[in-house]
C-alpha cells in the first residue's frame, strides 16, 4: 500500500519541477460499503475497536483495497482491541498500522491519496497549470537598469 520514494515538498521547496513519476490516487469522497465485518473473537470485540473498524472499513479509499489489504486491516482491528483493552505496548504498532492505512489526512497525503468530491473535475496538479506554474525569472539587466534609472 505504501508508495515508494519521498513525499512530495511544497511546491516553494522544489528543486525539480517535473512531473512525478508517481501519480496521486483520486477518490471521490463517498463512504466506502462494500467492507467485511470483523470476525467473530471468542472474547469479544472491545467497543472503542468496533467504532474504529466502523471508521476505517468505510474510508472513501477502501474501494482501492485488495483481499490482502482488507486482511491487513483486520490484522490491524486486532492490535487495535489490545490497544484498547488497555495494552499500551500495542500504541506504537498501531500508529504505524495506521499510517500505512491511510486513517488521518497526512498519511494518505504520504500515500499520495487525495479526495474529490463526487461530479467535481479531478485537481489540476501543479505541473498541469502550464506556464502560470512556472515562476518567472527576472532578468539581471532589468534590474541593473532600474538601479541606473
Amino acid at each position: 500500500m505504501p508508495v515508494s520514494g519521498r513525499k512530495p515538498k511544497p511546491e516553494a521547496q522544489r528543486r525539480n519541477r517535473v512531473q512525478s513519476p508517481i501519480d496521486w490516487a483520486v477518490v471521490p469522497n463517498t463512504p466506502h460499503s462494500g467492507g467485511p465485518r470483523l470476525p467473530r473473537r471468542e472474547q469479544g470485540w472491545p467497543a472503542a475497536t468496533k467504532r474504529w473498524w466502523t471508521a476505517v472499513s468505510t474510508m472513501p479509499h477502501c474501494r482501492l483495497w485488495s483481499d490482502s489489504d482488507w486482511t491487513f486491516a483486520i490484522d490491524t482491528a486486532m492490535v487495535a482491541a489490545a490497544f484498547h483493552g488497555g495494552d499500551m505496548r500495542a500504541a506504537a504498532e498501531l500508529r504505524q498500522r495506521e499510517k500505512v492505512l491511510g486513517t488521518t489526512l497526512d498519511a494518505r497525503r504520504d500515500l499520495r491519496i487525495r479526495y474529490v468530491e463526487p461530479g467535481a473535475p479531478a485537481p489540476a496538479d501543479e505541473e498541469d497549470q502550464g506556464e502560470e506554474a512556472v515562476p518567472r525569472v527576472a532578468s539581471l539587466d532589468d534590474y541593473r537598469a532600474s538601479l541606473d534609472g
